[in-house]
């Protein structure tokens, strides 16, 4: 007589997804909520699990790489990684979205890509609640709004910044460049906002955002949002001192030195 075994079901709260081990849900779950905990030692780049964190560590210590690309003879740790590079050379796109027929190199990006249809946010910040589509999304808003985790430093002034486009940026200021240009005419600008501005008061290219309410027009979506939270009353920034709100991030920034009696 056989006995009966019954596999039992670890179910994610976020998405339904089962698993048969507890630890597999733990891993899972890593993923809806952003937590990276082991961290390399050598840059500072985080994993959600162990076995990530050493292959990632092959990087530092010039662990060997056994699998070549036959096509460019760009060698890799893991066989499985080869493969996806292969599709690269190939253009293999097998994987096919059914609502708009793009198609995927792996079955993966297909069922991600799903959400921008869905409107699925499964990740959630564990500090704020806000969702976003992807872990990546959710990782770059904790380390950028959540974490004061600085490694970019400006050899100017000795500045740090939390990403490397922050700093890339911040550096125009000591030497002046400007990378944006316009097509139409000899303008060069600093910041690509400014290059938006010049094509639409001088050349009249791009559309301009109005408010429903007043009419008043606005070059980005961002001004026009919160241009709507004044009329609407609304105050989403929120001092962590004292309970005054503001309408936007750069108000809130600002009223916060009055706490650290800065001038």
């Amino acid at each position: 007589m056989h006995k009966n075994v019954h596999t039992t079901k670890y179910k994610c709260a976020e998405c339904d997804k089962c698993f048969q081990r507890s630890r597999e849900l733990a891993i899972h779950t890593r993923s809806h909520s952003g937590e990276k905990p082991f961290e390399c030692t050598v840059c500072g780049k985080q994993y959600s699990t162990a076995a990530y964190l050493t292959r990632h560590s092959r990087i530092h210590s010039g662990g060997e790489k056994q699998y070549i690309c036959h096509v460019c003879s760009k060698a890799f740790s893991h066989a499985q990684t080869l493969s996806s590079h292969v599709k690269l050379h190939t253009g293999d796109k097998l994987y096919k979205c059914d609502v708009c027929d793009k198609v995927f190199s792996r079955s993966k990006y297909v069922k991600s890509h799903m959400r921008v249809h869905t409107g699925q946010k499964l990740c959630k910040c564990s500090l704020c609640n806000k969702s976003f589509r992807y872990s990546s999304n959710l990782e770059t808003h904790k380390r950028y709004v959540h974490s004061n985790r600085r490694s970019y430093l400006c050899s100017y002034c000795g500045k740090l910044c939390k990403k490397n486009v922050d700093l890339e940026q911040h550096i125009r200021v000591h030497t002046g460049a400007k990378p944006h240009s316009c097509r139409h005419c000899s303008e060069h600008f600093t910041w690509n906002c400014q290059l938006k501005a010049h094509l639409m008061k001088s050349h009249n290219e791009g559309t301009w955002l109005t408010c429903h309410i007043c009419q008043k027009t606005f070059i980005h979506s961002g001004n026009l949002k919160i241009h709507l939270h004044r009329h609407e009353g609304v105050k989403p920034h929120v001092c962590s001192e004292c309970p005054k709100g503001f309408c936007a991030a750069a108000e809130l920034k600002d009223h916060q030195l009055t706490h650290l009696n800065y001038k």
